[in-house]
């Protein structure tokens, strides 16, 4: 019987981590964004107590990570052509230790189509047992409490450029056969401007089974308040697949974070990445990002919370949870 996935906070064999390779997809950001995916890492190996395999691309990248990382310990090189670091979404998804499922991938709706993002779901899934499954599926759309309850929305998982005719019913339907969940928890939208039509990661957390993450607007200019407030109400009624109801808990969203061109990013505090003995979340504003991971504290009280910054990964589209993948132990 496949599943259910493990959750996050399962302990991990390893955690994958996608480094910043492609000057041009980058472009003047790329240093920075280097800079601040060693400093995931190692934050993932030392607090995190994670073997981090960082995934590069290439000499130039290789030569890069080693020189901002040395031989720092827990972190291994891996090798590997990918078209970018988000491996949440390109990745294979494990359904146990030992075992994953890899799904078509389509470039978040034909947005962007990298050579590499084909292949780096068997490079990460190697020594695995993988199932391949023909529906278009992204990490980043679903997030798992390992009892067979997943959160997503309905914006991307039943947008019409992944799986055309989807219905609730045959997304359920698909899940079920593919990851063992047992019940889908439906939201409407996600977070503005996300090119991922609305991952969930962005917007809803586990943080226990039973627990519900999810932001609170920071400050009266938040563009995405009313999509908080809407997750906030529909989770609240809702029940997870062992019958309980939904505890819901609100920490302050970065609030209203603007790229180089004014455009408002998709920045969110939901992206935080859940390792072994710690939980590391992206940080934009520094008053905005303490409230955050001391929120954070309450809700994980066995792990080191750490808050680091992510605005030159943001500008990629993503965040530590997007560009990661845990293998668990």
């Amino acid at each position: 019987m496949i599943g259910p996935v493990p959750a996050e906070w399962s302990r991990h064999k390893a955690l994958w981590v996608g480094f910043p390779s492609h000057p041009e997809l980058w472009e003047e950001n790329l240093a920075a964004a280097q800079a601040e995916t060693a400093a995931l890492a190692k934050a993932l190996a030392g607090l995190g107590a994670e073997h981090v395999r960082l995934l590069v691309d290439g000499p130039e990248a290789t030569a890069a990570a080693k020189a901002l990382l040395g031989a720092f310990p827990n972190i291994e090189f891996v090798g590997a052509k990918f078209g970018d670091i988000w491996l949440r979404d390109t990745g294979p998804i494990f359904t146990a230790a030992g075992e994953a499922a890899a799904f078509a991938f389509n470039g978040w709706g034909g947005k962007y189509r990298l050579e590499g993002d084909e292949t780096v779901a068997d490079r990460i899934a190697q020594g695995a047992s993988i199932t391949r499954h023909a529906f278009v599926l992204e990490g980043g759309a679903l997030d798992h409490d390992g009892e067979g309850t997943a959160l997503t929305t309905r914006a991307c998982l039943l947008n019409p450029n992944r799986n055309r005719g989807w219905r609730e019913d045959d997304a359920e339907q698909a899940l079920a056969q593919a990851l063992g969940v047992r019940k889908v928890l439906w939201l409407d939208l996600g977070l503005m401007n996300d090119h991922t039509d609305g991952h969930v990661d962005n917007l809803a957390r586990f943080a226990a089974p039973g627990v519900v993450v999810c932001p609170a607007a920071y400050g009266e200019d938040d563009p995405n308040a009313p999509v908080y407030d809407a997750a906030a109400r529909a989770l609240s009624k809702m029940t997870d697949a062992a019958g309980r109801k939904l505890e819901v808990v609100r920490i302050p969203s970065p609030g209203r974070i603007l790229g180089a061109d004014h455009r408002v990013e998709p920045a969110s505090h939901m992206n935080f990445l859940i390792a072994n003995e710690a939980v590391v979340a992206p940080v934009y504003d520094a008053r905005a990002g303490a409230w955050a991971v001391e929120a954070l504290e309450v809700l994980f009280p066995k792990h080191k919370v750490v808050g680091l910054p992510a605005r030159a990964l943001i500008t990629g589209g993503g965040a530590f949870h997007c560009m990661t993948q845990q293998e668990p132990a």
